[in-house]
């Protein structure tokens, strides 16, 4: 479980770094009326992958900290819903992360479909942004930099 816990801690900064990048390249292009290349591509798509390779990664590790064991031994969801710490690590962090998820994953399926530059880099900034916002807001900081 250590190992589990060490990889989704330190692949948690490449992810970081990864969706930062893509987005703020979706974000520059688009403003700056550029053409979409096959870097443009490759760097959506990594961000796309990291972010996939996390959620597994999140998953495996939930499940291996048996948080419905530790849900029943404080008394159900009531009380984790009553505790902020726990709350945010059974409840907000991997609902947060799911939606961010999702949203990278929408961004890039409705960034294929689109012929056009503009337009591409329009759905890669609208949903990589929103995904970037959620990731900020859910990163356990305290953890990051203790």
């Amino acid at each position: 479980m250590e190992t589990v816990q060490f990889i989704h801690s330190y692949w948690a900064y490449l992810v970081l770094l990864v969706l930062v990048v893509a987005t703020f390249n979706a974000l520059i292009k688009f403003f700056g009326n550029k053409e979409f290349d096959p870097k443009d591509f490759r760097i959506s798509l990594f961000a796309l992958i990291t972010m996939h390779i996390q959620l597994l990664i999140g998953i495996i590790l939930f499940f291996l900290k048996d948080y419905f064991s530790t849900i029943e031994q404080v008394g159900g969801m009531g009380e984790v819903m009553k505790n902020s710490g726990l709350r945010n690590l059974i409840v907000e962090h991997p609902t947060t992360m799911i939606i961010a998820v999702a949203l990278v994953t929408i961004g890039y399926s409705k960034h294929k479909k689109k012929l056009v530059s503009k337009p591409k880099f329009k759905m890669l900034a609208i949903f990589y942004s929103l995904a970037l916002v959620l990731v900020l807001a859910k990163i356990p900081w305290n953890l990051w930099f203790s």
